[in-house]
């Protein structure tokens, strides 16, 4: 066995990367990275490891999509392992989508992974994400201004982002993290692999790109030749750090006898901060966080002030705003429409197409699982203080951040209808993708379609 295989065979190893059925998904593209790890893993595998190979074709560059789907097929014929293609709708789900091209593509690859392993029964998916791509991933990271708990980057293991009800939980693995492109070249080269090259990597417009051939390359010439190592070790370093102050900050929290909130690091306060907002729905930047570790109040929203007091928890106030308060329970029936304000929703109640269990569903419309949703919800405006998992985010987020980040102009947001469960889930937020924990599966029986327009007259 040549050195890299031995390397990551040790790693599987040491990391306990393995899940203990040896049963594991291969995400493949067709490129050095994924086809490498393919085959280091098709020489390790024996007796140990049984292989599936999950490829996405995204169809988004016609013949050199569908050459890459008959390379990989190719690819694993010849080393006698099974290979399930996948063709994605990435371009009909864009037209249906307010996210760019690349997060409706990296939704719809991670949802088929997911759909793959659940057929095969295999609760991990290994992906051939490197040490380059980890050097990559902290700098986007830190030009967007990330904390120390994104700056950390990826880990060896991690739960997937898309997972299946009624499946085995899904994990990620990436046995390749500690390698470099340039060792996969070389491996790939000595041993005569092929591999396809994707035009888009070349591609300037993309800013992930942009750091990969141009800030990447500069900072190694002019700047440190082994910067590639430092970012990696950087983000390790960070992951490490972030891992045990949100464990200190979990531990003073619960502990009755705590010392006093002013005696702890600043970097602990600002971790138990934290933690307290994620609980009460809040997500703050850093200067937000720091007003309310200094004792400052912060408006997080009009008619919401919170201000931490000495004894360690939040003082809210609410003042009145401009928010309506009109919330009208609605029973869904097979279709129907509900009045809110000077909104109308509208909705259909219909089962699932066979043999396609996941629709495309109707232009203008939202389709979710109704069963997820429930049959009674309540119709209502924005809030302050709302949070939404939109579809293909792993957590809550501020509704006023995703409205801003749409650029839905202030004046629109409060006229919006907005969908929840009796349990106080939001599962639809008009002009926004619907909720995540609500989004149709191969699972979904029946289905709501949804959507909210002006009232007529």
């Amino acid at each position: 066995m040549s050195d890299l295989p031995r390397q990551i065979a040790a790693q599987l190893e040491q990391y306990r990367l393995l899940p203990e059925d040896r049963r594991l998904v291969v995400a493949v593209s067709g490129g050095l990275d994924s086809v490498v790890l393919l085959h280091v893993l098709a020489r390790i595998r024996s007796p140990r490891l049984d292989l599936v190979v999950a490829h996405a074709n995204h169809g988004l560059r016609g013949a050199e999509s569908d050459a890459d789907a008959a390379f990989v097929e190719t690819t694993c014929q010849n080393l006698g392992i099974r290979c399930r293609v996948g063709t994605l709708r990435v371009r009909e789900a864009l037209e249906r989508s307010k996210e760019s091209l690349e997060m409706v593509a990296r939704r719809l690859r991670h949802r088929f992974l997911a759909s793959t392993a659940a057929k095969e029964g295999v609760g991990t998916v290994a992906t051939a994400h490197h040490a380059d791509d980890q050097a990559e991933l902290l700098l986007l990271r830190l030009l967007r201004g990330a904390g120390s708990e994104g700056l950390a980057g990826m880990t060896w293991r991690s739960p997937a982002p898309f997972q299946i009800p009624k499946a085995r939980e899904l994990t990620l693995i990436r046995p390749l993290l500690r390698c470099h492109r340039k060792e996969l070249l070389r491996f790939a080269t000595s041993e005569g692999i092929a591999f396809r090259e994707d035009s888009s990597n070349a591609d300037r417009t993309l800013l992930r790109n942009r750091v990969r051939h141009e800030l990447l390359p500069l900072l190694e010439q002019e700047f440190n030749p082994g910067i590639r190592g430092v970012l990696c070790r950087t983000a390790e370093l960070l992951g490490d750090e972030a891992e045990h102050l949100a464990d200190e900050a979990n531990t003073w929290r619960g502990n009755p006898d705590r010392p006093p909130f002013a005696s702890l690091s600043p970097a602990l306060q600002r971790w138990v901060l934290r933690q307290e907002l994620w609980e009460l729905g809040h997500d703050v930047g850093f200067d937000q966080l720091e007003r309310l570790r200094r004792r400052q109040g912060v408006t997080l929203a009009p008619g919401i002030d919170l201000e931490w007091n000495s004894g360690g928890g939040f003082i809210r106030r609410e003042s009145p705003g401009r928010f309506s308060s009109q919330r009208v329970e609605t029973t869904l029936e097979s279709s129907g429409t509900q009045v809110l304000g000077d909104r109308s929703v509208e909705w259909r109640l219909k089962p699932t197409r066979r043999p396609d269990p996941l629709p495309v569903g109707i232009p203008g419309w939202e389709c979710l699982d109704a069963q997820a949703v429930g049959p009674s919800v309540f119709f209502r405006h924005w809030r302050p203080g709302d949070r939404f998992q939109m579809l293909g985010r792993k957590r809550l987020s501020k509704l006023q951040d995703l409205f801003v980040n749409r650029k839905i102009p202030a004046a629109v947001r409060r006229r919006l209808a907005i969908g929840e469960t009796t349990a106080g889930q939001i599962f639809w937020v008009e002009s926004l993708p619907p909720g995540e924990l609500f989004k149709v599966t191969p699972e979904s029986r029946r289905l709501l379609l949804i959507r909210g327009h002006d009232r007529p007259g």
